[in-house]
Parts: C-alpha cells; sequence; structure tokens
C-alpha cells in the first residue's frame, strides 16, 4: 500500500527560513520606499492643509490637494510656446521642459515626458476607469494622469492641468 502525503505534511508547508524571508522583506519594503523616495524630507511634505490653502491661489488648491481637475481649454498654458520650465505651482519643482509640450488634442497641457525623478504615480480608478495618476514628487501635489496615446519618442501624454502648473521662461 502506498502512503499517502498529508496535505498538512511538510511538503505543503512554506519552510521556516522562507517565512522569515517572507517577513524581513515586507518589514523592509516601506524602509526600502523610503530610502528611494529623494523628497521624503521636504519640508512642503509637512504642510497642513490649512497652510496649502492659503499658500494656493484659488482652484489651484483644488487641484493640488484635492485631486480636482480643470475644464478643458481653461488653462491659459495651453497657448504657452516660449522656451522654458514648466513647475509645480505648490513647490516649484521643475516637471517639463517645453521642448517636451505638444498640441494633444484634449484641452489640457500635455507632454511626452517629465524631468527624471520629477512626478511620482499611482493607480486611479475613479470615475469608474483604470488610469495612471502623477503628482510632483517632492510635494504630491495632484498634477494629471499619464496616458500611452502620445507621441514618439515616449508613446506617452501627461495631461496636466494647467492650474496645477507655473511657468517659467528660459
Amino acid at each position: 500500500m502506498a502512503k499517502r502525503r498529508s496535505s498538512s505534511g511538510p511538503a505543503a508547508r512554506p519552510g521556516r527560513r522562507a517565512l522569515l524571508a517572507g517577513a524581513a522583506a515586507a518589514l523592509a519594503a516601506p524602509a526600502l520606499a523610503r530610502a528611494s523616495d529623494s523628497y521624503a524630507a521636504s519640508p512642503f511634505r509637512s504642510l497642513t492643509d490649512a497652510q496649502w490653502k492659503a499658500r494656493l491661489p484659488g482652484f489651484a488648491y483644488e487641484v493640488l490637494r484635492r485631486e480636482a481637475t480643470e475644464r478643458p481649454g481653461a488653462s491659459p498654458l495651453l497657448q504657452e510656446h516660449r522656451s522654458g520650465v514648466f513647475s509645480c505651482l505648490g513647490c516649484g519643482l521643475p516637471l517639463f521642459r517645453s521642448a517636451w509640450k505638444f498640441e494633444s488634442g484634449t484641452g489640457w497641457p500635455s507632454f511626452y515626458t517629465s524631468i527624471k525623478g520629477a512626478v511620482a504615480t499611482k493607480a486611479d480608478a475613479s470615475f469608474g476607469m483604470d488610469r495612471t495618476e502623477y503628482h510632483c514628487a517632492q510635494c504630491l501635489g495632484h498634477q494629471g494622469h499619464v496616458f500611452d496615446d502620445g507621441p514618439r519618442p515616449t508613446g506617452l501624454r501627461y495631461c496636466n492641468n494647467g492650474a496645477a502648473l507655473r511657468f517659467l521662461p528660459a
């Protein structure tokens, strides 16, 4: 008669080393994420909601801190074609170079790439759609959404709320 292995035997359970390694990795993950966040100690991260309200003009507060979206075509930055840099209105971090701006036909300022390390992303399933939201890496202010229907060389479209940006001419 053949011996049957029990489903609760040693072969069915992960080894002690595997469990300990998994637990160590889970505990280290937040520390590793913080270590890779070069803006973690930014003073902008500790501003209160009241401080943000006081420092941001009108609708910019709603966009940057509450993830609102401005109406398409509402931003004067759609017509901005000078050489320069588009920076976060909340903290001043440069996000995009004007050479990367393109006319997407969407009604929002659009860029095909961002300055390395200047934006961070997260999944956004609001409004019944799966999208990728991006925000300023320094102050965590909402900027817009990134889509994969942009021009070469990246194929990306960073669709930005103009109310979240400040243009600085070169």
